[in-house]
């Protein structure tokens, strides 16, 4: 692969090139904003036709993120695995290293056609940033405190919202509840040496009750779990990276499994992502060695 120029004239010329890309999209952001507030008028007398007035919102924007992404900035998506099909609900749980792991999903729910059903699990004090925080809030994404005693009833009350309404959804869950940083690593590895369990090199463990509780709490309204495996070629990138085109190769793994196939108890449930989590691990080991997660 071609490296990409070094000269101060290319830098320079790269930098402004993002910053008027970021300007875009976030000014556009604000006018989708705009829109979504105005839809209030409309939610007392049609809530569902208020619903898919902020899907579109919302579909629309993060399209036009991915294909500035992956077109004009010239980063290449790799996706390798299991099919996706068209239109089902489905619970995503995927590895977290850095905040362009989000734009990174956005090509494999739009080829799913639930790009403008994404429903994210996201910190609490988001609500209030203008743009992406104002407009999650108008989609029924999951904003919680990382408090299972204070999150518990919002986000059972939230799935039941869902399931009641037959709302359309692709829930976006990082069970490891962070983005994995070598000293957060460091802390797992330890807490694994104590309980004798095998030590991972490239994911955190998994914090489960939100996965038990989206499984649970949706059963019957999913059609699958599907597990996403994320590496980067090279160093991983920022949004900025990601937006200046220096992520110029990124791979998604997808595993998909019918709800038919997951375990019943919470127990095993627990069980099930922590083996997902160390799959993940040794996927991304044999990645550094080959820049394949297939296999």
């Amino acid at each position: 692969m071609q490296k990409p120029s070094t000269s101060p004239l290319f830098i320079i010329g790269n930098h402004l090139c993002s910053l008027i890309l970021g300007s875009i999209l976030f000014t556009l952001l604000m006018g989708v904003n705009v829109i979504q507030m105005s839809s209030l008028l409309i939610f007392p007398f049609h809530q569902k036709l208020f619903r898919k007035i902020n899907s579109r919102c919302a579909g629309g924007w993060w399209s036009l993120c991915e294909t500035v992404i992956r077109r004009v900035r010239k980063v290449d998506v790799v996706i390798t695995g299991d099919s996706i099909p068209f239109e089902e609900n489905a619970l995503i749980i995927c590895n977290h290293q850095s905040m362009a792991d989000i734009p990174a999903l956005f090509k494999t729910a739009k080829s799913a056609g639930r790009i403008g059903d994404m429903k994210w699990f996201v910190k609490d004090v988001l609500k209030y940033v203008p743009g992406v925080g104002w407009g999650m809030l108008f989609l029924d994404c999951i904003f919680v405190k990382r408090n299972w005693h204070a999150d518990k009833d919002k986000i059972h009350n939230t799935f039941k919202k869902f399931y009641t309404h037959n709302i359309p959804i692709w829930p976006m869950l990082f069970p490891e509840g962070t983005r994995m940083r070598p000293h957060k690593l460091k802390r797992v590895q330890e807490i694994c040496r104590k309980k004798s369990l095998p030590e991972t090199t490239h994911v955190l463990l998994p914090r489960p009750k939100g996965f038990i509780a989206s499984v649970q709490g949706l059963r019957g309204h999913l059609q699958s779990v599907i597990d996403v495996t994320i590496g980067y070629e090279g160093q991983v990138p920022s949004l900025y990276d990601l937006l200046q085109g220096k992520a110029r190769r990124l791979h998604l793994h997808i595993r998909r499994f019918p709800m038919s196939t997951l375990p019943e108890t919470d127990k095993q449930l627990e069980e099930w992502v922590v083996r997902c989590f160390y799959d993940k691990d040794l996927r991304l080991k044999r990645f550094q060695e080959t820049c394949s997660l297939a296999g």
